[in-house]
């Protein structure tokens, strides 16, 4: 059992609620561990087809690492920390990764929207990078965060700590769409646009984006190559062209 994270799958979609209120939701090892073991149990399910992530109540998605607890004393035997290994994990993830911003999103709370392959958010949500502000920086979230906005917003957000509104994430890149009022309303929205496609192309398609994000040109053009051949053998494939062909929906076994 994890208190600290509460996991429930529920029409075809993992969702993982960060379940601490009373820290704004903030990240400590049990959030950290769980969240990893999470996605790892999605990947292997053939049958959960997205990941939600959000934090419990209205206040905050989440504040970053929890100060009242040694989040930054790490073991340096290990070369490995939480943190990173959480990264590392999403990267790895071909189930989309989707987060549920629902209030403040700051500091590591950053690298958990920024790990995620889409976002929507409320308009009441606030983006913010504050480690400046007790002495630290944002070191770990810069590799998730660095390709999402742009140089000089990234600069401004790491070296004054100033948050930015919904509005400005929604037209930097870091969120996908805002919701008005009902923001689960929007999140369904969302999921009903992927989860009647294709399984087995969503699957090869973020392994191949996640890929070729960091390759040169003509690195990405032979891996692209070579991968678009493959999407062609998979059953999804073939049902897909027969009910193109034959006017129906089609039904899809994620092979």
């Amino acid at each position: 059992m994890n208190e600290d994270l509460l996991v429930e799958v529920r029409d075809r979609v993992m969702r993982l609620t960060i379940n601490r209120v009373e820290r704004r939701n903030a990240i400590n090892a049990n959030v950290l561990g769980g969240l990893c073991r999470a996605i790892e149990d999605a990947n292997a399910a053939r049958d959960v087809r997205a990941i939600v992530l959000t934090g419990a109540g209205e206040r905050a998605f989440c504040s970053g690492a929890d100060l009242h607890e040694p989040s930054f004393k790490f073991d340096y035997s290990e070369p490995y920390q939480w943190l990173a290994d959480l990264l590392r994990q999403a990267r790895r993830s071909t189930t989309p990764l989707i987060a549920r911003v629902n209030g403040a999103c700051l500091a590591g709370g950053m690298g958990l929207l920024s790990m995620c392959d889409m976002a929507v958010a409320g308009r009441n949500a606030v983006f913010g990078l504050p480690e400046v502000k007790v002495g630290v920086f944002p070191a770990q979230v810069l590799s998730v965060l660095q390709h999402l906005v742009p140089r000089r917003v990234l600069t401004e957000m790491c070296i004054t700590g100033e948050p930015i509104d919904a509005e400005q994430a929604l037209s930097f890149g870091l969120v996908n769409h805002l919701a008005d009022d009902d923001l689960d309303a929007k999140l369904d929205w969302l999921l009903a646009r992927l989860l009647d496609k294709s399984p087995s192309a969503i699957r090869r398609g973020l392994y191949t984006l996640k890929q070729i994000e960091a390759m040169p040109f003509e690195a990405s053009l032979a891996f692209t190559e070579s991968q678009i051949g493959l999407f062609t053998l998979t059953d999804d494939f073939r049902e897909g062209l027969s009910a193109f062909l034959e006017k129906r929906p089609p039904n899809w076994s994620g092979r």
